[in-house]
């Protein structure tokens, strides 16, 4: 996939005439879990799994086919059952909130959406856009070359029986779940941090009359954050300097709990900050990272190099999309039985309804600092020490499971938003590098 990343000089001058001046424009979302506020269940997990599974399953799909700034608030949507992060955003002119999932494997952006009489325009749940009373809506015409070309690998549709017709796409995913609508240019209005709003013309949206599937329970729609010619992320970081960021919250924290999704820079680095490498053009269209190794406090486990290897099918990517940590079956051998020598006095358990390997009733007591920290090894030497919460989570009362799935061989290997929780992540696209530090997120 081509990564040309062409700065707009129109949506540019617009942006600087929005706010005072160019150091102060950094755009933040606010961020939240919709996990937070489901009491846990073995059936909860149960389908959290299979969302993941079913995830897992999509991107390998797409590896086939697929060779200062603003804030957007970041919160829980725990109360809408699914195992994933929400922001708000406002689209169209006038400007109208909705709630999407924030998904770094996602290239489209979408909202539930009534066009030309077509869409569901009563929905007790969700919001609904109404693309006719939107002044700044432009149609993407289905004769054009970024219908015919640009948009065919986010699976627009061939027919166009008239000149006016719209582009119009029928996005299917692995799990059984899809959306249909047409594409569009829009406006999206966002938060700076210097107090100001500014108003983004132009971006690709698609306006989807009809969706149906689990991974949109409770949402609006889905914030496209992979890396590609018509995603949000290529379009905000080529206006707010080439980087973005998030801090996930605690996956149980209450849903009043939220961080923010930032496009442009931070404004404080923590002393703990590491830098990695980040491969774009690895696996497109995710990102993907170097990871060489995993240790259990002092040991190195014994993973054979090609886990790691993306030109031999294995590789690892990041994606606030996936909840669950999923490892290719000869690096999740190694650490579930690592983690599972620690274990020792505790009964293991396989609660009805919940597909993990590893679980263990834990109401006679159980110690986690005496769990060996679990540390991911980066090519060039930066370390990544996730929480133990992170890596032993709550499956049930009185039961904790290990979080991780086995993705099969050869897989890609997924770093889920419970393995990144309490972390802040700056991904910058212009010097393709990841950097990241503990944080409370607050």
């Amino acid at each position: 996939m081509k990564r040309t990343r062409a700065l707009s000089c129109l949506i540019t001058m617009l942006l600087i005439a929005a706010a005072d001046s160019t150091e102060d424009t950094v755009m933040r979302l606010e961020m939240s879990h919709r996990d937070t506020l489901f009491p846990i269940s073995s059936h909860r997990i149960e389908d959290i799994i299979s969302d993941d599974q079913k995830r897992h399953s999509l991107i390998s799909q797409k590896r086939k086919t697929n060779g200062g700034g603003a804030k957007l608030p970041l919160r829980s949507g725990s109360d809408y059952g699914a195992a994933q992060y929400f922001a708000d955003v406002k689209v169209g002119t006038p400007a109208k909130m909705f709630r999407v999932v924030v998904d770094t494997g996602s290239e489209l952006t979408w909202v539930n959406c009534r066009f030309r009489g077509k869409g569901k325009g009563r929905e007790k749940k969700r919001r609904v856009f109404r693309a006719d009373e939107s002044s700044s809506f432009r149609q993407v015409g289905c004769l054009t070359q970024t219908c015919k070309v640009d948009l065919t690998n986010l699976f627009s549709l061939s027919n166009c029986p008239t000149p006016s017709t719209p582009c119009s796409y029928d996005y299917r995913y692995s799990d059984g779940s899809a959306a249909q609508g047409v594409f569009a240019k829009e406006t999206f209005t966002v938060g700076l941090t210097n107090g100001r709003v500014a108003r983004l013309h132009g971006l690709l949206i698609g306006c989807s009359s009809s969706f149906d599937g689990d991974s949109f329970q409770g949402a609006d729609g889905v914030l496209g954050l992979a890396l590609s010619d018509y995603s949000f992320t290529s379009k905000a970081t080529n206006l707010f300097g080439g980087k973005f960021s998030y801090c996930l919250v605690d996956h149980r924290s209450h849903k009043n709990v939220s961080s923010y999704l930032t496009f442009g820079s931070t404004t404080t680095k923590a002393t703990s900050t590491r830098t990695t490498p980040l491969d774009l053009n690895l696996i497109p269209p995710f990102y993907a990272i170097n990871i060489i190794g995993i240790s259990l406090g002092e040991d190195m486990l014994d993973i054979p190099m090609q886990v790691w290897d993306a030109t031999s099918g294995g590789g690892t990517i990041l994606d606030s999309g996936t909840s669950l940590t999923l490892l290719a079956e000869a690096a999740y051998k190694p650490v579930v039985s690592g983690l599972e020598r620690y274990l020792v006095g505790l009964k293991r358990v396989k609660p009805e309804g919940v597909p993990i390997e590893y679980c263990f009733d834990v109401t006679s007591g159980f110690n986690e600092s005496k769990l060996p920290q679990l540390m991911f090894h980066f090519k060039g030497g930066a370390r990544f020490e996730p929480h133990r919460r992170s890596y032993v989570i709550d499956a049930a009362h009185g039961v904790k499971c290990l979080g991780f799935v086995s993705a099969g061989a050869p897989a890609t290997n997924v770093v889920g938003n419970i393995m990144q929780q309490n972390y802040l992540w700056e991904f910058d696209v212009v010097a393709s590098t990841l950097s990241f530090a503990p944080s409370t997120c607050l």
